[in-house]
């Protein structure tokens, strides 16, 4: 897999988020005010280090590394495009490049992550934004087994912003939820 592949996913990829996104009641929001939700970045899965290290060196072409903290136990590289990526009406200027930790069951774009307002310092109060913008998310996934949710709270050593994150996956597909973005997580490391 090269960037060229990556760019040849794209279409498929950003139909099926969209769809999953419309389905989840995210992007009706998204598309009622740019500044309620927002697509902060999208992240890439692949099986193999020579690959991630082959695609890292075609993305820092392409753009800017500002970021290769150790995040679980492996290095995850943030990426600032020259040029943005385009998915529906958001503009996503950055991409999450994991190295690889265990087996994944597809290669290639694999999640985007949304920025819910509020500032959200813990999962109660990221619940609560996220209910404010869709009161209905609940009977969505009563209604959908095939959607999981995760909570977590990935933590980076020395960053000093707390992200609690929703993740909702269905097949190959996930949208995660944070209450700040990438580019302020990583700029939280650097004042430790």
């Amino acid at each position: 897999m090269q960037y060229q592949h990556l760019t040849q996913q794209w279409s498929s990829f950003s139909n099926a988020i969209l769809a999953f996104a419309e389905q989840l009641g995210l992007r009706q929001q998204a598309n009622l005010k740019s500044d309620v939700l927002w697509c902060d970045h999208v992240a890439l899965r692949v099986n193999d280090i020579v690959l991630a290290e082959s695609l890292l060196a075609e993305f820092k072409q392409r753009g800017e590394v500002i970021s290769d903290s150790i995040v679980n136990g492996r290095a995850i590289y943030i990426i600032v495009l020259d040029e943005p990526l385009t998915l529906g009406d958001w503009q996503i200027d950055c991409v999450e490049l994991p190295l690889p930790a265990k087996h994944y069951p597809q290669q290639g774009w694999e999640h985007i992550e949304l920025v819910l307002p509020g500032n959200a310092t813990s999962m109660d109060e990221l619940d609560y934004a996220l209910r404010l913008i869709n009161p209905n998310i609940d009977t969505v996934l009563t209604n959908d087994s095939s959607i999981q949710v995760k909570r977590s709270a990935p933590h980076v050593e020395g960053e000093q912003l707390a992200n609690p994150t929703i993740a909702f996956k269905q097949g190959d597909i996930c949208i995660k939820l944070h209450s700040a973005g990438i580019k302020a997580v990583v700029a939280s490391e650097s004042t430790a």
